[in-house]
């Protein structure tokens, strides 16, 4: 992008507001075009970025949402940047650019995210996600004596971000399921990254059930976020990530096809305990096979797994 396809907003005579309006819709057009078309039009004219604060927010979450899922989206974030957007828009966003550089030799922020943009599968709530999804590393870095590089707790902190960028701009008013789900994504989003092959099948388990229906999602944006320009880690990475979707389908087919507990688990509750057939007795139960299907007990276990299981917790007593 050069000097003569953007005009300096300081340079602009003063202009009424409905011009400056008009102006500002044309930048974040032109910005979608740019995500579409790979460069940034001819012509474009900046405005102070207060300008956008004029543009009604429908319209700028339609034009956000045709940059990220334009067929090129970094020239689209670019053109944002560029055109002063995303200063007022996304200044969680902004913050990214050229954060992490310099000194301390690690990887610049924004140039990661655009990448994790533009390899993320095009669904919405992956797309957005993936821009946003590292937000939370601008104030969780931590730099140790020897220079390494931390951002411990950034997944938390950006998802409490979101609800503060919801709470001043409302992109995704009324659309709680969206909002949701991104947030859900940005919160997550290292979970499937920390999967190794010594994870049982009760944690694979677990993990499937606590990811819900964003478990697509999810590991859609885990590999879009390895942005490593080493081939042989690029694949292990791809890898991990395609052994888990592998083991989560065949348990979850398996668990289809055989019951969470043995038959005759409730038979040998009553008989140890002395409980009869009773709205006591199918708590119990009920207990059990929740226990099973979040992967905090193996399922079609010997008897006497389950009746000290309920001991242990203090359920009942001997």
């Amino acid at each position: 992008m050069n000097s003569t396809q953007i005009s300096a907003a300081t340079e602009l005579s003063p202009l009424p507001g409905d011009a400056l309006l008009d102006r500002a819709v044309d930048a974040l057009d032109a910005a979608a075009r740019a995500s579409e078309i790979g460069a940034l039009p001819a012509g474009v004219v900046a405005v102070p970025a207060e300008a956008y604060a004029r543009v009604e927010i429908p319209r700028v979450r339609s034009s956000l949402e045709r940059v990220l899922m334009g067929r090129h989206p970094e020239a689209g974030l670019d053109a944002l940047l560029e055109l002063g957007a995303l200063d007022l828009l996304l200044p969680e966003v902004k913050a990214l650019v050229g954060f992490g550089d310099g000194e301390w030799r690690h990887k610049d922020v924004w140039k990661h995210t655009k990448q994790v943009v533009r390899q993320a599968v095009p669904r919405t709530e992956v797309r957005w996600a993936a821009l946003l999804h590292d937000i939370g590393k601008v104030k969780t870095r931590r730099i140790e004596p020897n220079g390494e590089v931390h951002f411990f707790g950034h997944a938390e902190v950006g998802a409490a971000m979101f609800d503060r960028m919801q709470r001043r701009i409302a992109l995704f008013k009324g659309e709680d399921a969206l909002s949701k789900q991104v947030r859900f994504l940005i919160l997550h989003h290292l979970r499937a990254s920390q999967y190794d092959g010594s994870w049982t099948d009760s944690a694979v388990r677990r993990f499937a059930k606590e990811m819900d229906g964003g478990l697509c999602d999810l590991l859609d944006l885990s590999r879009a976020d390895i942005t490593t320009k080493r081939p042989e880690r690029k694949k292990k990475g791809l890898d991990a990530i395609s052994e888990l979707a592998r083991r989560v389908r065949e348990i979850q087919e398996m668990d289809a096809k055989i019951p969470p507990l043995p038959k005759g688990v409730g038979t040998a509750i009553s008989a140890r305990f002395g409980i009869a057939p009773s709205p006591r007795l199918g708590e119990l139960m009920k207990r059990l096979k929740t226990e099973v299907e979040e992967g905090r007990l193996d399922a079609q276990r010997e008897y006497s797994y389950y009746t000290d299981w309920l001991v242990a917790e203090g359920l009942v007593t001997v």
